[in-house]
């Protein structure tokens, strides 16, 4: 190995030994500061002066000062050192700005329903993070957490996606809803799948997973939600039903949204239909402080929301 090959394997704590060195004046005194024993000091220093190839000090019993090529080394040692030390200081700085943002994504109901009580209270207690949500359809949920550019989504998930960390929230049934009669009041009542036959039904877009499970069922009955119109949201598809152009079929996640709009709530029987809403994040990554933070909230909310819905969610383990 020539001499340039091995300048390429100086290493930073050698440097910095010898800057204490030049320092002090003195190997024990500089040992003491860093710190090491004296031995691995003097170890260090014999190093770096083999892989210059040049004796950097000059050694005395009272004294230890630079020789000429100790002096050329100096302020290069020094830039070094400094630009590590800079660079430090930038990472250490960039990873404060990336833990104090918070990315997330869900879909529209599920950021109606669920998040700003969350982001309420999450706000509270973490002022120090600037907290972003993007209410997005399911399949912009999963290309925004699998990019990068969202740390967590939300949503109903129903099959796994490659690069896709799924969590499960809670387990949702599936309930019709149809538009509003005046003296019905909020009652919810029950129907079978097969009762659905001929009616006009406002779904959801055909790759959505709430309509592919939708027309899982709808199929057993020889019946199409074509009858009717696909929305893109979910909120849209109840103040369609609202306003009397069809019914729906969703999960009884939305129960309290229906509620609002004054619709007739009828849980699907035979079979019963379970849809789980899921916490998504990228495989691999490892979590913010502010995300593992945000989820621990989110669960919490999810076994209260599951508790103020009797007969119609599960809380999942």
């Amino acid at each position: 190995m020539n001499s340039s090959e091995k300048l390429m394997h100086l290493s930073s704590r050698q440097l910095l030994a010898f800057l204490e060195v030049v320092r002090l004046r003195s190997i024990s005194k500089a040992a003491e500061k860093i710190p090491m024993s004296q031995s691995g000091m003097s170890m260090l220093i014999k190093e770096l002066e083999d892989q210059i190839g040049a004796r950097l000090f000059d050694r005395n019993p009272r004294s230890i000062t630079l020789t000429d090529s100790g002096r050329e080394l100096l302020p290069v040692a020094q830039r070094i050192v400094q630009d590590l030390r800079d660079l430090s200081s930038t990472i250490k700085g960039t990873e404060a700005i990336v833990q104090s943002r918070l990315h997330v994504a869900a879909t529209p109901m599920v950021s109606i329903s669920l998040l700003p009580d969350i982001v309420k209270e999450f706000t509270k207690s973490n002022p120090q993070v600037n907290i972003t949500i993007n209410d997005v359809d399911v399949n912009t949920v999963r290309k925004l957490v699998l990019d990068g550019e969202a740390d967590i989504g939300l949503g109903f998930f129903v099959k796994p996606a490659a690069g896709l960390l799924r969590q499960p929230l809670c387990r949702f049934r599936l309930m019709c809803v149809s538009p509003p009669i005046s003296s019905s009041g909020h009652s919810i009542s029950s129907r079978t799948w097969s009762s659905l036959r001929d009616l006009p039904l406002i779904g959801l877009p055909a790759d959505n997973p709430i309509q592919l499970l939708v027309e899982t069922h709808l199929a057993r009955i020889q019946t199409s939600p074509a009858q009717g119109q696909a929305m893109n949201f979910m909120g849209t598809v109840i103040a369609m039903v609202r306003a009397g152009m069809g019914h729906a079929i969703i999960p009884s996640f939305a129960i309290e949204e229906c509620k609002r709009h004054g619709l007739q709530i009828s849980m699907l029987k035979k079979p019963v239909a379970h849809l789980d809403l899921y916490l998504v994040s990228r495989r691999g990554n490892r979590p913010k402080t502010s995300s593992v933070d945000f989820a621990t909230l989110l669960k919490m909310a999810a076994v209260k929301l599951a508790s103020t819905t009797p007969d119609t969610s599960i809380k999942l383990k």
